[in-house]
């Protein structure tokens, strides 16, 4: 799936290498070609655990090389509740609990009329979803995200559900605190130029929706290695890349 964003970044002067994340563990991971010593290397793949990508970087300096995203900015965005209060007033309200919190009374306490579950990182996408009217679903809900995804990744964040325009949701990267649309010729909303001020990390997304009443406002925020190019082709992925080095 990242064939077209190889080709594309070769075609704008970079080099790529491949890294088995199986042997990430192992004393002499699998990284083919051999990374040249002193460059800034990127990650483009799945998305890793804190201790995996520990290991990843640990590679990538191994072979003489440095990880552009070291561990701290990986997790600075990737879990929500680092990102959070760094935004509060750009997001839906965020509470966060612990998995074994007596969920359904914390839920009955906000007095919210719908809630959106996730872990730290991911939302069910599957089964009954992530949306729950009444507190007590919030176990079933859990119970299917243990199910389909095996595990629940940090703790439990509660998001108020706002009145969405679901089709208005868009993705932008910040990339050494500047903003990037998906075209060269799109504005860039107000929120996304405050997140490349705000957050801490030199790579990163940012998905803006529209709330009916013409607020844009910021429904997530992620380590930018492990997004997918959701509304961007491969060649302005790689552009972004090209004309801010």
């Amino acid at each position: 799936m990242y064939l077209d964003q190889v080709a594309s970044l070769h075609n704008a002067g970079f080099d790529t290498a491949v890294i088995s994340l199986e042997s990430l563990g192992a004393s002499s991971p699998k990284i083919s070609p051999v990374l040249p010593p002193d460059l800034d290397v990127v990650y483009r793949g799945w998305m890793l655990s804190p201790s995996d990508y520990a290991l990843l970087v640990s590679a990538i300096e191994r072979a003489g090389a440095y990880a552009f995203t070291p561990q701290a900015e990986y997790l600075a965005t990737h879990y929500l509740p680092n990102w959070y209060p760094l935004v509060a007033d750009l997001t839906p309200e965020t509470q966060f609990y612990f998995v074994d919190d007596d969920l359904e009374s914390k839920l009955k306490a906000l007095g919210w009329e719908q809630f959106f579950i996730k872990d730290y990182v991911k939302s069910l996408k599957t089964s009954v979803g992530a949306i729950v009217n009444k507190p007590s679903d919030i176990g079933i809900v859990i119970a299917e995200m243990q199910r389909f995804r095996g595990t629940i990744e940090g703790g439990i964040c509660v998001r108020r559900v706002e009145d969405f325009i679901a089709e208005s949701e868009k993705r932008y990267f910040v990339l050494r605190n500047k903003p990037f649309a998906a075209s060269l010729s799109e504005e860039i909303p107000d929120v996304v130029s405050e997140c490349a001020k705000r957050i801490h990390s030199k790579f990163f997304s940012v998905d803006v929706v529209e709330r009916k009443d013409g607020v844009m406002r910021v429904v997530e925020i992620g380590d930018g290695q492990v997004s997918d190019l959701v509304g961007w082709s491969a060649e302005r992925f790689a552009n972004l890349w090209a004309h801010s080095s």
